[in-house]
This record gives C-alpha cells, structure tokens and sequence, in this order.
C-alpha cells in the first residue's frame, strides 16, 4: 500500500489554517534544580546560565504545512505575520516549489516551549502570546485565499483552541472547500473543552477527521461522559465510541501508538520506538503525514503506521526536522514497531 506514496503526484494543494508562532525553545536539563535557581534569583535578580536555547517559526499550522512540504506535498499556507514574521515565513519555505504563501498582516503568535524530563518522558510545557491568531475569523479571507479553498485537495484547521473565532473559521472554510478532505486539529482545549464539545454539533457534517492526542483526547471523552484513555483495548473502545456519539471520525495519537475510528470501525497501530530527542511539534509532523496517507487512500492501518514513522524520525531527529518522504518510507519498512 505504501507504493501510492512513492511517485506522489498531487494536482491541487492541501490548505492549512491558520497559526504561525515565533517559537522558543527551552530545553531544561534538572527542572527541579531550575525551580530552586528561579526562586533564589527572584529575590535579588541576575541571571540563570547554561540553560539551552533554540528559536525557530512555529505555529501548528506553519508547522503542518512545513512537514507536508517536506513530504512532498504541494501546500498552501494561509496565516498572520508581521513584516519581521513574514521574512522569516518565506525563507522558512524558500527551498519549496510546491508551496504557495497567503500571510495576512497582523501580530503573530510568540510561544515559548519548555522541554524537560519527567519520569523519564520527555514533556513540552508552552507559554504563549496568541497575537492575532486568537482572533482569527472568516472576515481575514479575501477572494484570493477562497480561490485557494475551492481548488483545494484538503483543508486542514489547526488550534481551535487559540482562536475564540475557530467554529466559525472551520464552519467557512470547510464550506467553501465542499469536494476536499476535511481535518481539524484543535490543540490542547483545556481552559475550552466545554465549549469545544458544544461546538462539535455544528462540525460534524463538515469533518472527515478529528485529530487529537492524548491529553485532548481525554478532556473530549471527559466531556462526553465516558472514561479516560488506559491500556490498547480500552483506548480502542473509547476511541470507537467517542467517534459514534459525536459522529466524526476520530484519529488519535499518543506516545504508545495511534487510533482511528469511524464509530464502526476501530484500527490501532503501536509507536515505533525510538530515543526522543526533540518533541515540541512532533504532533504537527504525525498530522502532515495522516492527512497525506487520507489523500492518496492508504488503508487505515497503513496510513497509522505511516504517520507514526514520520513523528518517530522527527522526536529522534536531536534539531526537529521533519522527514522526508524517502526518509519515512524506508524507516517504515525497515522496522517493526
């Protein structure tokens, strides 16, 4: 089944929306050492040295579209920047032929990530600065970005959570895409699982696929009164009946491995396992890859195992860069998660 990924040849574009960030990344070696530095220095200032530091674009949905381009996929970005925001954008793309840009000025998003080891997982705690992604609504698309839409092979949605417009945002342009494929990635929903449950009513005749991980995940099946994700058979059945109360196909990735669900229907395929190195983002590489095995209709479990290989190199990769298609071919063949 993998073959349909080797001579991809994609007419139209996948469109993603809507987030770029200005990303830092804090790698923190001994947190509870940080925490005890933090607090002497609060009383008379100075600084904490040897902390390492990477700064690079961000933004799930400059995120998304970077590892889709990275595979190969022909991809349109549609987001908000600043004149600083944008050069960064488009050199960040500059190497790409099958990328085309529509950055829409305004204040871009600002987040710093901090990495550290917590019982020997590598976790991501984010502080943000939204800029004008938080307020991102239909209203910003112009007759150039709904062209773009209405030839578009797939739309993807990224960050819900972070746009108190992103209902409507979704509702727009799913419905100006009508013949595309249909994914949204709402982010971690926390402070706004409620209200993103409630929201789900309006979406469901527009998904194809509801993307999320594990922490999303169980604040989704919080909210509809059923249990929080566990063991493999577990996990499958919550994931099938999640899927069938709120009737959209559910993917769900996690740290053990990835689901998918069409309310009838439950496929899981285990993480391949690999030294994690790099995790901020590793979820918008798992997306990129999914979306591409949806479009050129990879069976379920050939399309889960695809994506888990693409998010297995890019945490094992020490400077997060997502694969190439090569890249992820020949890991996925090569090894049995």
């Amino acid at each position: 089944m993998l073959e349909k990924l080797e001579n991809l040849k994609l007419i139209n574009s996948v469109v993603v929306l809507n987030d770029f960030f200005l990303d830092r990344i804090i790698k923190i070696e001994n947190l509870d050492e940080l925490y005890k530095q933090i607090l002497e220095k609060s009383k008379l200032g100075g600084s904490i040295r040897g902390i390492s530091q990477t700064d690079l674009k961000g933004g799930n949905a400059t995120n998304v579209a970077y590892a889709l381009a990275r595979l190969g996929c022909p991809v349109s970005l549609i987001t908000v920047a600043d004149k600083t925001g944008s050069q960064i954008i488009k050199e960040t793309f500059s190497s790409f032929d099958k990328v085309s840009l529509s950055i829409i000025d305004g204040k871009p998003g600002r987040t710093t990530s901090l990495e550290f080891n917590n019982a020997g997982n590598i976790v991501n705690m984010m502080i943000s600065d939204l800029g004008d992604n938080e307020d991102f609504g239909p209203e910003k698309l112009g007759t150039q970005e709904q062209d773009i839409l209405t030839n578009a092979d797939a739309v993807i949605v990224t960050n819900w959570a972070s746009n108190k417009k992103g209902t409507e945002l979704s509702q727009f342009v799913f419905s100006k895409s009508p013949s595309a494929f249909h994914f949204l990635d709402p982010a971690d929903i926390q402070t706004r699982a409620k209200e993103f449950k409630e929201s789900l009513p309006k979406l469901a005749s527009y998904l194809d696929s509801l993307c999320m991980n594990e922490n999303e995940c169980n604040l989704l099946l919080t909210q509809s009164n059923l249990g929080t994700i566990s063991g493999e058979k577990e996990t499958r059945n919550l994931v099938l009946e999640l899927s069938r109360i709120h009737s959209i196909p559910i993917d769900l990735h996690t740290s053990t491995g990835s689901y998918w669900s069409n309310g009838k229907d439950v496929e899981y395929a285990k993480s391949f396992q690999v030294q994690p190195k790099f995790v901020t983002g590793a979820g918008d590489v798992w997306d990129a890859a999914n979306m591409l095995g949806y479009i050129v209709n990879l069976d379920s479990l050939e399309r889960l195992k695809f994506a888990n290989g693409a998010a297995s190199l890019y945490v094992g990769n020490p400077i997060g860069v997502p694969p190439t298609m090569d890249q992820v071919l020949s890991f996925v063949r090569t090894n049995n998660p």
